[in-house]
C-alpha cells in the first residue's frame, strides 16, 4: 500500500470544488430507467449511453472523479477507446462499483446487508491494473418500526470496514457509502439519530480494522425527513442538521463527505449542497461534495432517449447539471442556473441569498 498515492488520489477527488459522477447503476436498474423512456435494454444501448456520458466535452472541468458499472471498464467507445482510458482522457479519475448488492438479512426483517466480500481482494487487483484508482461500496439502512437494529447496522458497518481495508491494500481509495434511506414517514429527527449512530458504527469498524482516514472518502446521506413525512424542512434546516450530525461523528482527518442525491431532485439536491457549503464551508474540517447519480444524470438520458440525433443536447443537459453542482460547492448555486447555465458573477452573488429568501417566503425547500 503506498499511502502517499492514496492520500494524493482522495484530494484530488475533492479537489477544485469538484464532485464525483455516479455511473455505476446495475444492469437492472439502469434497465429499469431505460424502460420509462423507451430506450432499448440492451448492453449496447448501456455502452452507448455511458459512451455519451464520458465524452460530454468539458465534463472534467466540474467532475473529479467517476465511478463505473463492472460492464462498463470492459467496454470500449465507437471508436475503440476503452473507457476507462475515456475516462482518464477527460482528465477524470475513474473508479468502479465493487459490491454484490444489498439482500435480505437473515433474522431480520425489511432489513439489509451488502454482500460481496468474497473474492474482492483479487477483483481489486485487477481493477488496479486495469487503471482505476479508487471503489465505492454501498450500504442501505431503512429507519421504520423498530428499525434499524443494532445488528444491521453492526453488520453493515463492519462489511463496509473491511471492504474499506481491502481496498487500501490494493491501492484503491475507498468510498464508504452507509446510506440511510429517505423512504418512510420518519422526521428530519429521526433520520439525525439514526444517522448519528450509523456514522458511529461505521468509523469504529473503520478503526478496529485499520483504515487510514485520510486515505477514504465518505459518501452518506444528508440528514432528511422520510419522502411521506408530513414536515418538509427547509434547505437551511436541512443544512443546519446535517453538518452538526456530521461534526458530531466524522473524524476531522477524512478529506471529503460526497453526498449521494438519493431520490432528490437534481435542483433540490444542488439547493441543499449549496446552503450547506454557503453556511458552513469555512467552519468544517472536510469538504462537502457530491456524488450524485440520479441527480447528474436523468436530464440527460431523458434528453438522449436512445436517440444518436440528440446526444450533443443530452451532453449540454449533463454539463449543466455538472455546472449547477460545482456552483453548490461554492455556496452559489441557484435555481436560475437551470434555466441559464451561467457561472458568471452576476449570477453567484445573488443565487445563495435567493435561494435562503425564497425557502423563508415559504417555509419549504423548492
Amino acid at each position: 500500500m503506498n499511502s502517499h498515492a492514496l492520500i494524493a488520489t482522495a484530494k484530488a477527488l475533492v479537489a477544485d470544488d469538484k464532485g464525483i459522477l455516479a455511473m455505476d447503476e446495475s444492469n437492472p436498474t439502469c434497465n429499469k430507467r431505460f424502460a420509462k423512456l423507451g430506450i432499448p435494454q440492451t448492453a449496447e444501448a448501456h455502452r452507448s449511453y455511458r459512451e455519451m456520458i464520458v465524452t460530454t466535452p468539458g465534463l472534467g472541468e466540474c467532475i473529479s472523479g467517476a465511478i463505473l458499472y463492472d460492464e462498463t471498464i470492459r467496454q470500449s467507445t465507437s471508436e475503440g477507446i476503452p473507457f476507462v482510458q475515456a475516462v482518464i482522457d477527460a482528465d477524470i479519475i475513474p473508479g468502479v462499483k465493487v459490491d454484490a448488492g444489498a439482500k435480505a438479512m437473515a433474522g431480520h426483517l425489511c432489513e439489509k446487508v451488502t454482500e460481496g466480500l468474497d473474492g474482492l481482494r483479487d477483483r481489486l487487483t485487477e481493477y488496479a491494473q486495469i487503471g482505476l484508482r479508487f471503489a465505492k461500496w454501498r450500504a442501505v439502512i431503512v429507519i421504520g418500526d423498530g428499525i434499524p437494529s443494532r445488528a444491521c447496522i453492526e453488520a453493515n458497518a463492519q462489511a463496509l470496514a473491511r471492504y474499506a481495508a481491502l481496498c487500501q491494500e490494493a491501492g484503491l481509495v475507498p468510498i464508504v457509502e452507509p446510506e440511510v434511506l429517505m423512504d418512510g414517514e420518519h422526521t428530519m429527527a429521526q433520520c439525525f439519530a439514526v444517522t448519528e449512530q450509523v456514522l458511529h458504527s461505521v468509523f469504529d469498524q473503520l478503526y478496529t480494522q485499520g483504515v487510514m482516514l485520510e486515505a477514504m472518502l465518505l459518501k452518506p446521506n444528508m440528514v432528511l425527513p422520510g419522502l411521506n413525512c408530513p414536515r418538509q424542512e427547509t434547505a437551511e434546516a436541512v443544512a443546519e442538521a446535517t453538518v452538526s450530525c456530521f461534526l458530531r461523528a466524522v473524524p476531522a482527518a477524512v478529506p471529503g463527505i460526497m453526498f449521494l442525491s438519493g431520490g432528490q431532485s437534481a435542483e433540490l439536491a444542488s439547493s441543499r449542497l449549496s446552503t450547506m457549503n454557503a453556511g458552513f464551508k469555512s467552519r468544517v474540517p472536510w469538504a462537502l461534495s457530491f456524488s450524485y447519480g440520479r441527480a447528474l444524470q436523468q436530464p440527460a438520458m431523458k434528453t438522449w432517449a436512445g436517440q444518436d440525433a440528440n446526444v450533443e443536447a443530452a451532453q449540454q443537459a449533463l454539463l449543466l447539471r455538472a455546472r449547477c453542482n460545482l456552483a453548490a460547492r461554492r455556496g452559489q448555486y441557484s435555481a436560475v442556473m437551470d434555466a441559464t447555465g451561467s457561472l458568471t458573477p452576476a449570477a453567484s452573488t445573488t443565487c445563495a441569498c435567493t435561494s435562503v429568501a425564497r425557502t423563508k417566503r415559504t417555509g419549504h425547500s423548492q
